[in-house]
C-alpha cells in the first residue's frame, strides 16, 4: 500500500508539472460568460433556467507547480424564469437576482492544460428586477418583490474544470446556494419559500 500510495503521488506531480506552466509566479486577468440560472418555488407549475451575466477580475496565486488558488471579483446575474398558470392567466416571470460575488477556489492541474476547481463562494445581491411577461395574470405581491425582500448575503460550493491554453482559459462550473434567497417574512417567503441559487456558469477568461 505505500508503494502504491508513492506512486500515485509521483504520477500526479508528474501531471501538474506538464500543465504547460512556465512559472509560477501569480497572474491576473479579467473573465466573462453566461451564467444558466435557476430557482426552485413549489407553487409555481413550471422552472426555467434563466440566461445571465457573469464578468469580472480573476487572479491566479500559485502555492506549488500544478496547485493554485484563485480568488475573483464578478458581477453575477442569477434567479431563474418561472411560468404560472393561475385562475387570471397564464404567463411568465423572470426574476433577476443581480450580486456582486467572491469566489475563492483551489485550482488543480490534472494533465495537461486541464484542471479542476472547487472551492466556496460568497456573495451580495446588489439589485433585483422582476418581471412579468404577461400582464393578464399578474400576480400583484411576485412584481412588488423588492430588493428588502431577499436575503443580501448569498454564499455556497463551487465546482468546475478549465482548460488553459496560454494566457486563455475555457471553463465551465457550477455553483450550488447554500442560502435561501427569500426572507422567512414577507412575500418572498410565500413564493420563494426556501429557493437557493443554482447556476451553471460558462465562461472565458484572459490572463496577464
Amino acid at each position: 500500500m505505500p508503494v502504491m500510495i508513492a506512486c500515485f503521488l509521483s504520477a500526479s506531480a508528474q501531471e501538474q508539472q506538464a500543465s504547460g506552466e512556465r512559472t509560477i509566479s501569480p497572474k491576473f486577468g479579467i473573465k466573462a460568460g453566461i451564467n444558466l440560472a435557476n430557482l426552485y418555488v413549489d407553487n409555481i407549475e413550471d422552472e426555467n433556467m434563466k440566461v445571465g451575466l457573469n464578468a469580472g477580475f480573476i487572479a491566479k496565486i500559485p502555492l506549488v507547480r500544478g496547485l493554485s488558488i484563485q480568488p475573483e471579483l464578478l458581477y453575477s446575474s442569477k434567479g431563474a424564469k418561472l411560468t404560472y398558470n393561475n385562475l387570471l392567466g397564464q404567463g411568465e416571470y423572470r426574476f433577476n437576482l443581480n450580486y456582486v460575488e467572491l469566489p475563492v477556489l483551489a485550482v488543480i492541474n490534472v494533465a495537461k492544460n486541464l484542471n479542476l476547481h472547487a472551492g466556496g463562494y460568497a456573495s451580495y445581491l446588489a439589485s433585483v428586477n422582476i418581471k412579468d411577461m404577461d400582464d393578464d395574470g399578474t400576480v400583484t405581491d411576485v412584481t412588488k418583490l423588492e430588493a428588502e425582500n431577499f436575503n443580501r448575503i448569498d454564499y455556497g460550493l463551487v465546482g468546475g474544470l478549465g482548460v488553459d491554453v496560454d494566457n486563455l482559459s475555457i471553463g465551465a462550473r457550477y455553483n450550488y446556494g447554500l442560502k435561501e434567497v427569500g426572507k422567512n417574512e414577507g412575500g418572498a417567503s410565500r413564493f420563494l419559500q426556501n429557493s437557493k441559487n443554482s447556476v451553471i456558469t460558462l465562461y472565458l477568461a484572459v490572463g496577464f
